[in-house]
């Protein structure tokens, strides 16, 4: 097993399984699948607005809040679309 990334690095990473559950580093709602929200996030290179859009999305089935999971995606897309607008759509 390999330390992961984070404060005091208490993440485990086990060689055969891919991240363990760790509800600091890797939470089970981050976990479900195949892909962790935030390694789809950064390979993508999604910014702050974007990545928190996949985040909630992502994990709100498996969290246990879908509903609130959902509006916080949708108060990120929401400002997103507000500062495109406000920057003319760049």
């Amino acid at each position: 097993m390999v330390k992961g990334p984070g404060a005091g690095n208490s993440g485990t990473f086990s060689l055969a399984g891919g991240y363990m559950s760790d509800s600091v580093n890797h939470p089970k709602y981050y976990n479900f699948g195949k892909i962790e929200a935030i390694d789809a996030i950064e390979d993508w290179k999604l910014g702050f607005h974007e990545g928190n859009v996949v985040k909630y999305v992502a994990r709100a089935k498996h969290k246990g809040r879908e509903l609130e999971d959902l509006k916080k995606a949708r108060f990120y897309l929401d400002r997103l679309i507000r500062k495109k607008e406000t920057d003319g759509g760049a």
